[in-house]
């Protein structure tokens, strides 16, 4: 009969394997859309925090979060060496320096949950009651189903704000197309995070017990509440469908901003747009054109006067100068009587502003943007009018930080992303980046129009769903429409503090500050 695995065994096997189990657990974002892998992979994660010491378990955590980036933002080393032109080394440097400080965080939560929260070993310690190894099995499955789950959504969601925040690859975002994103509408894309964290434990659970049934339960639970949400309407049509033409000039990233190429480039976007002109809204990507806005406005002047006089609102990414104040914008405009600007509120470090020294900065200085670093806008921003209707809009990455466009929902009955994931070549980056805006549009119960340099433009629906794209790398238009939508879902209206709150409480009724004395000798002993 063959031994059974010893708690030695295991831990070094869990370190083996924490590095590739987390570079796994991009695949199940989008394209590859292996959704199961957001439970299997985080899974394995508890588990192998179940039994471990506090320093083993910040580096399991560190280990695990390492692989999740290295494998599923690699598309930084295109933009930051392949088109940024920086040398290896400091490619290398800027890239391993990200990882490590967002590894750092689950290294430092896998420490607090196995010095404070860790009550597992007390579950077979020969020297405790048979009462108290029912109260530590009781433990154990909280352990599992509450503080595992409410760890893990509380650290994504202080992911995404500190620093500047990075709220990349978050685990309800694997699940768009799964029942459980019947919750988003409810309280966000951590909801649903937390459900897959809350499948994730139960499935530890499963794998190496006590609580087989109650885990089964909880998985049962989630899916029948995504299931019971599932395809619920929480907002209601307003006025007219909008007619929309989204504009995809798709201009290599290596010549959008080449001197040779401005006249080439603004000729592509009147050819395309002209067709369309007399829809609601043609929609250009973020800095459509390789000009600042005073000049491209000059420069296009023609087309906007026969936008408006067809009725068509022409709405557009632009860099603006500011000359009073010396500042850049990432912008959008939308060219509807008065010019109404959105300034981008969520720079992208690296692309759009520099924290480095000056030195630093003249091999970082991207083709993208090459002026100086660019200013962010203001944090509260209106609505921008569209003909009948009003868009709440976000540039590039900006539609990653959901709570920060609630408020416009207030006004706006339709959203807008543009965006330019040129940067990032053939990758995965465009598809992720589809992946969350989708998600947006499903948490407020409204339509999305999206368009990008090179793709994916896409119109998607109140229902996160994508009703229509576009070829990637293909100039073209892509034409469709919509139905402005009013009314708010439970998540617009409170965003995610109520979840965070919950978390915060159930890891706060589990804190345990003291060690006893099975917890000491359990330490000795390993």
């Amino acid at each position: 009969m063959k031994a059974p695995m010893t708690s030695a065994t295991r831990a070094r096997l869990a370190r083996w394997l924490a590095l590739p189990v987390g570079a796994a657990l991009p695949f199940a974002f989008a394209p590859f859309d292996a959704w199961w892998l957001a439970i299997l992979c985080p899974a394995f994660l508890f588990l192998s925090w179940r039994d471990a010491a506090p320093r083993a378990a910040a580096q399991l955590g560190f280990l695990f979060t390492a692989g999740l980036y290295l494998s599923g933002t690699y598309w930084l080393y295109y933009s930051i060496h392949g088109i940024g032109k920086a040398p290896l080394p400091l490619t290398l440097f800027v890239m391993l320096g990200m990882v490590a400080i967002l590894s750092s965080y689950t290294a430092a939560l896998g420490y607090v949950l196995a010095r404070w929260f860790n009550p597992s070993h007390l579950a077979t310690d020969p020297a405790t009651t048979p009462d108290a190894q029912r109260i530590a099995q009781a433990r154990v499955i909280v352990q599992h189903l509450m503080v595992f789950p409410a760890a893990w959504v509380l650290l994504e969601w202080f992911r995404g704000w500190f620093l500047s925040g990075f709220p990349w690859l978050a685990l309800g975002y694997s699940q768009i197309d799964t029942y459980l994103a019947g919750l988003a509408p409810l309280g966000g894309v951590y909801t649903i995070s937390f459900a897959v964290a809350i499948c994730a434990g139960a499935l530890a659970l499963l794998a190496r017990g006590p609580g087989g049934a109650p885990a089964l339960i909880a998985i049962a639970l989630m899916w029948l509440l995504g299931f019971a949400f599932d395809g619920r309407e929480w907002t209601q049509s307003t006025g007219a469908p909008v007619r929309a033409a989204i504009v995809q000039g798709a201009v290599p990233q290596d010549l959008k901003w080449s001197a040779q190429q401005r006249d080439a480039t603004v000729a592509l976007y009147s050819e395309l747009t002209t067709p369309h002109l007399g829809v609601d809204i043609v929609l250009w990507p973020e800095a459509a054109l390789p000009i600042l806005a005073h000049n491209a406005l000059q420069t296009i002047a023609p087309l906007i006067e026969s936008a408006q006089s067809r009725g068509t609102t022409l709405v557009t990414g632009l860099v603006r100068y500011d000359p009073q104040s010396e500042a850049y914008y990432n912008g959008l405009i939308a060219l509807n009587g008065e010019p109404q600007w959105y300034y981008k509120r969520r720079l992208v470090p690296f692309g759009e502003f520099f924290p480095v020294p000056q030195f630093v900065r003249e091999w970082l200085r991207l083709m993208n943007l090459p002026y100086s670093d660019l200013t962010p806008g203001p944090a509260e921003q209106p609505a921008l009018r569209a003909g009948k209707h009003y868009i709440g809009v976000t540039i590039c990455y900006e539609d990653a930080y959901g709570a920060e466009q609630l408020d416009v929902l207030r006004t706006a009955t339709l959203l807008v992303n543009v965006t330019n994931d040129a940067w990032f070549g053939d990758s995965t980056a465009a598809h992720q980046h589809l992946q969350i805006s989708r998600m947006r549009a499903l948490e407020a119960g409204r339509p999305l129009l999206r368009a990008a340099n090179d793709g994916v433009s896409a119109i998607i629906g109140a229902n996160g769903e994508v009703a229509s794209t576009f070829p990637r790398f293909e100039p073209g238009v892509l034409t469709g429409v919509v139905q402005p939508r009013t009314g708010l879902t439970p998540y617009a209206r409170v965003g995610n503090a109520p979840l965070i709150i919950v978390c915060a409480l159930l890891l706060l009724l589990c804190f345990r500050p003291h060690t006893t004395v099975a917890q000491r000798r359990a330490k000795v002993r390993r």
